[in-house]
C-alpha cells in the first residue's frame, strides 16, 4: 500500500529558509538549545539508549540527534527540508558524528517495504506542522519495534497558548521567528491521546514545559497548558 505524503510545501519553505541557523546557540533556535537537555535527560531516563536503533523525525540541524548518538544510540534522523539535512551532515561531519542523516519522510520509510524498525521514535516540535498528525502518529506506530517507545512534544491550542506560544514568543519576546507556528495546527492532549489509542499505542506520561522570561529559564512540570512532551509505548497486545 502507498502512504501519501503527508508534508505542507510552505512549512518545509519556512525551515529552508532558516536551516543556516540551527546551530547559532543565540539565533533563531536560540530556544530548542536550551531545552535540549531536560528533552535528552527526560528521554534518558525512560529509555536506555545504549545500542538502540533512534529514528528522529523531524531532525532539524540535529540538535538531538546528535545529543542521542552521544548517549550510545545508532541514530538514523530524518526531515523533510533538503536544506536543513545539508546543515545537519555539514554539522555532523564537522564534530565527526555517526548520525545518519537523511532528506525523507516516515512515508517514504514505509513505501520503501526496507521493513525498518526502531526501538525509539523521537519527534519533537513538528506534528503541528504536518497537515495530518494522526496519519503520522499511525506511521510511528508501523515503524517501532515491539515495546518500542515513542516521546513526542507538541502544543496545546487554547487561549493560552496562543498567547503564549504565538504572540508572546514570536512577536513579543523574538524567542522564535514571526509566522513559526499556525495556531489552527495546535493539538490539544485529548486529540493527542485519541490518535494514540487508534494507532494501537499506549500512553504513559505527560509533562508540560514551561518557560520564565524574566530569568529565561525552562523546566519540566505538570503545566500542559502551553508546550507538553508525551512518552509512548508501542502496545504489542494490539498489533
Amino acid at each position: 500500500m502507498i502512504i501519501k505524503q503527508n508534508i505542507d510545501s510552505e512549512e518545509i519553505q519556512k525551515f529552508d529558509d532558516l536551516a543556516k541557523t540551527w546551530w547559532d546557540e543565540e539565533g533563531d533556535f536560540k530556544s530548542l538549545h536550551q531545552i535540549n537537555p531536560l528533552r535528552i535527560n527526560f528521554i534518558k531516563e525512560r529509555v536506555n539508549l545504549i545500542g538502540k536503533k533512534v529514528l528522529d523525525v523531524g531532525c532539524g540541524g540535529g540538535i538531538l540527534s546528535e545529543s542521542l548518538a552521544g548517549l550510545g544510540a545508532e541514530v538514523m534522523a530524518i526531515d523533510a527540508s533538503e536544506k536543513t539535512i545539508n546543515i545537519a551532515k555539514a554539522h555532523a561531519k564537522e564534530v565527526k558524528s555517526n548520525v545518519k542523516y537523511l532528506n525523507t519522510t516516515t512515508e517514504e520509510l514505509l513505501n520503501d517495504q526496507s521493513h525498518l524498525k526502531f526501538d525509539l521514535i523521537t519527534c519533537l516540535e513538528m506534528l503541528e506542522h504536518v497537515p495530518e498528525p494522526s496519519q503520522t502518529i499511525n506511521e510511528f506506530s508501523s515503524l517501532l519495534s515491539q515495546n518500542g517507545d515513542l516521546i513526542i512534544s507538541t502544543i496545546n491550542r487554547n487561549p493560552r497558548s496562543y498567547l503564549f506560544a504565538v504572540i508572546g514568543a514570536e512577536y513579543i519576546l523574538n524567542l522564535l521567528p514571526k509566522g513559526t507556528h499556525d495556531y489552527s495546527k495546535f493539538i490539544k492532549p485529548s486529540e493527542m491521546s485519541k490518535w494514540i489509542r487508534s494507532a494501537n499505542l499506549m500512553l504513559n506520561e505527560t509533562i508540560g514545559l514551561s518557560y520564565n522570561p524574566i530569568t529565561d529559564t525552562y523546566w519540566l512540570g505538570k503545566d500542559i497548558a502551553v508546550n507538553y512532551m508525551m512518552h509512548i509505548k508501542k502496545d504489542n497486545e494490539g498489533n
